[in-house]
């Protein structure tokens, strides 16, 4: 049996992930600050723990096995019994990270918090999985790191993976992201370690965080256009021409599972590349939940003016392209949101 260790698992696309990999046949370790907020965590063992502790990174790294029955056994301080093997974790994903939407990673006020947190997990978790012999690691960045330059055309914004450099990401958090990048590179070259990096274009889905400040686009406007009955206004920021491409959560954990199975190292896109204004999301949606929108346009933060991911070196390099069409996936995003308004 294959032994995973997911970090972030209690995040959104970290309790997907560890579902997925058991349903492949995985032991799974999760480790977050938190459990999963709309369902009950599919893993093995979970550990609550701060992963900006380097203790606890050490800790969760070690898979520790009992000379009588074998079992995976873990203890976070002390051991009661000797053991005499400690065996390797075949894959980790580091998915930890300090982040939320365009209103929490945008304004500014939170860049000191979210650059110094997640650097933290990433130091800590790329020292522990060279000492402890992680086979395999996954780290998720972002499309954030991409050039603010390059983005400023909503109709043709440059999301190759070599036009990151010259480097200009248009936040902290996509500076922290392109420095874990390098940060995870250095250790594949100075000590061996085997990693695969994916750069996410704005991930969506069920079980996503919908409300309170963090959320992102498609979650924040399927609540918006579910309060609403029948018609009537919503706020959007800024004027709605702003570019993005959306992936749904199922097509993004087929990507990182091609991903980590095949023997490409360097940074790839993982997104769709189904480029739509938010105007025509917010049409999409309303579609979808039949309702009349008026789209009431507010100053807001707003991140880059075009963003688009570009799948060509994933197609080469990696695998084919597991992308369904954005209104399949706005369709369950919707249902379930609408189903969480109506059972509070």
């Amino acid at each position: 049996m294959k032994k995973a260790l997911v970090l972030g698992a209690g995040g959104f696309i970290g309790s997907h992930l560890v579902k997925r990999l058991k349903k492949e046949g995985y032991w799974v370790r999760g480790v977050d600050l938190k459990n999963p907020e709309f369902s009950k965590t599919a893993a093995d063992d979970f550990v609550v723990g701060d992963l900006r502790d380097p203790q606890i990174v050490k800790n969760v790294f070690r898979l520790e096995t009992h000379p009588e029955h074998k079992d995976i056994i873990y203890n976070y301080s002390y051991h009661k019994q000797p053991f005499t093997e400690i065996t390797q974790f075949d894959e980790v994903y580091q998915l930890a990270a300090d982040m939320g939407g365009a209103g929490y990673i945008f304004t500014g006020d939170n860049d000191a918090n979210v650059m110094h947190n997640s650097a933290l997990v990433n130091l800590n978790v790329v020292h522990s999985a060279a000492e402890y012999k992680a086979k395999k690691v996954f780290f998720s960045s972002s499309a954030c790191i991409y050039p603010e330059h390059n983005q400023l055309d909503p109709n043709n914004p440059i999301c190759t993976e070599a036009s990151a450099y010259p480097a200009n990401p248009d936040s902290q958090y996509g500076w922290e992201k392109l420095f874990s990048e390098i940060l995870y590179d250095a250790w594949r070259r100075n000590y061996g370690l085997d990693v695969r990096v994916a750069r996410f274009h704005n991930i969506f889905g069920p079980e996503g965080t919908w409300q309170g400040g963090r959320e992102k686009a498609p979650a924040a406007l399927c609540r918006k256009v579910a309060e609403l009955g029948p018609e009537g206004p919503i706020e959007v920021w800024g004027d709605g021409e702003q570019t993005r491409s959306f992936l749904f959560i199922d097509d993004c954990i087929d990507a990182v599972r091609t991903l980590m199975d095949s023997d490409f190292y360097k940074p790839v896109n993982i997104g769709s590349e189904e480029m739509v204004t938010i105007n025509k999301l917010i049409d999409i949606i309303a579609e979808v939940a039949d309702k009349k929108v008026v789209k009431n346009h507010i100053d807001g933060p707003l991140g880059v003016r075009g963003r688009n991911s570009d799948n060509t070196l994933f197609i080469s390099k990696v695998g084919k392209n597991y992308v369904n069409p954005l209104k399949e996936g706005v369709e369950k995003t919707y249902k379930w949101i609408q189903d969480q308004l109506n059972s509070q």
